[in-house]
């Protein structure tokens, strides 16, 4: 009687962890892309924020941009073109180039987005 008892509980426990097991699922892991991590509204506005920089507005003003034409230029990019934008500046090597050369390379790349 006491073989047939344990006999039984051993299906009874085994059935359970089947039925357990079954619904367990794995880890997943998935690659992000930046616009599921940063935001392209805290982008554009960082871009912004870097149109309205003195030297940068002196420059656009050079080149014939006015920085209210910069600042409605960067509202009308995609949301793509900003975080595109925002990763090239960002990519760009760090104290490698002074701050004049850094703010002409930041308004040519904005210039050939805009007008591209």
């Amino acid at each position: 009687m006491a073989n047939r008892a344990s006999k039984t509980l051993l299906w009874i426990l085994s059935a359970a962890l089947l039925g357990i097991g079954g619904h367990i699922q794995a880890a997943r892991a998935d690659l992000l892309s930046t616009d599921q991590v940063v935001p392209a509204a805290s982008e554009r506005e960082r871009l912004k924020a870097l149109v309205a920089r003195p030297e940068v507005a002196r420059k656009l003003e050079t080149l014939g941009v006015l920085q209210k034409d910069a600042q409605a230029r960067v509202d009308a990019l995609t949301d793509q073109e900003v975080l595109a934008l925002a990763g090239r500046i960002d990519a760009l090597p760090a104290g490698a180039m002074s701050d004049q050369n850094w703010l002409l390379v930041i308004i040519i790349i904005l210039l050939v987005l805009i007008i591209a």
